[in-house]
């Protein structure tokens, strides 16, 4: 089943620009229950209130302000947060290429499918051959609408998939748990035999149908038996008032100039400049900034907070 890209841009490394779409990869299967008003079954939605005064107010009256200590705020106008907006490049820059094994799984986030676009066929295939036979994956930074993501791209089957990353300051450390030290606890010889039996024989190839929401399928079975019986009630909804890529050039140039380029720059010991200059000899070979075009941003997670945040949310579009 296709499915609609959320973005147009391209992987970026040394020289080489393999222009991509993204895909979402994942979708929220949870019970969507909403609010309805038992007496009317008009639908609930939801206000800003001054929590004071408990009165409705309007966007035109909302600032948005950063807490700094009790009762303490600092107040930050519409045109200071959008300077500080990362720049919008479409571009899945990467970094460095780790190995995959040095990813904790406590850093993953959201991933996203990447599908060539524009003739980018055999550098994504052999970008994702490279990544597949060295085990490694690459860290990239990316902007998706106004929000700046660390990701890790990597290979999963015949796919590229980008995998946005939380932050370091965003994962807590264990130091604060009191978890045992290797080798603190007497384990006899005995007890590790029986463990590594029980896993083994626990053990089993990776099926993900193997395993359901046990609580979706009841409500979903409970809903279809009420509806089969008639049992629902009729709920009327108020009214409400991407450009192209460039094509790749020849790619075992384009890898050869950047294996150049890096090695000119060991020698002068610029490194980071001599990458980078070469970069605009070959402005022809980089996409051109497409429209914007960006998950959109639903759910009533959002209208709750009133947030203008542009960070992918939990459910898919």
């Amino acid at each position: 089943m296709a499915t609609r890209v959320l973005w147009k841009g391209a992987i970026s490394f040394g020289l080489v620009h393999i222009p991509v779409g993204l895909h979402t990869a994942t979708s929220e299967q949870g019970i969507d229950f909403d609010w309805l008003d038992k007496r009317t079954m008009d639908p609930v939605g939801y206000k800003r209130v001054n929590k004071r005064t408990g009165k409705e107010i309007t966007s035109d009256n909302i600032v948005k302000g950063v807490q700094t200590g009790d009762g303490e705020y600092v107040v930050l106008s519409k045109e200071e947060i959008e300077a500080a907006f990362p720049k919008t490049t479409q571009t899945i820059e990467i970094e460095r290429f780790v190995a995959a094994s040095d990813i904790p799984f406590s850093y993953l986030e959201r991933p996203y499918y990447l599908a060539p676009i524009n003739k980018g066929a055999k550098v994504y295939a052999l970008l994702r051959e490279t990544l597949h036979e060295s085990g490694k994956v690459g860290l990239a930074t990316v902007v998706i609408q106004t929000k700046q993501h660390l990701a890790a791209l990597m290979p999963c089957g015949p796919a590229l998939v980008l995998n946005l990353l939380r932050w370091g300051d965003e994962v807590k450390p264990v130091d604060a748990l009191d978890l045992p030290k290797t080798g603190s606890q007497k384990i006899s010889a005995a007890e590790r035999k029986m463990a590594t039996q029980l896993v083994d024989e626990m053990s089993g190839k990776w099926n993900p149908d193997d395993f359901k929401d046990e609580f979706r399928e009841q409500v979903m079975a409970l809903v279809e038996h009420k509806r089969d019986a008639g049992d629902t009630e009729t709920v009327l909804q108020p009214e409400e008032s991407a450009p192209e890529s460039a094509e790749v050039i020849d790619l075992t140039a384009l890898l050869q100039r950047s294996l150049g380029a890096k090695g000119g720059a060991k020698t002068a010991g610029k490194s980071q400049t001599a990458t980078k200059k070469p970069a605009a000899k070959v402005a022809a070979t980089k996409p051109k900034a497409p429209a914007k075009s960006a998950p959109k941003q639903a759910g009533k997670s959002a209208a709750k907070k009133g947030s203008d945040s542009a960070a992918p949310k939990r459910k898919a579009a």
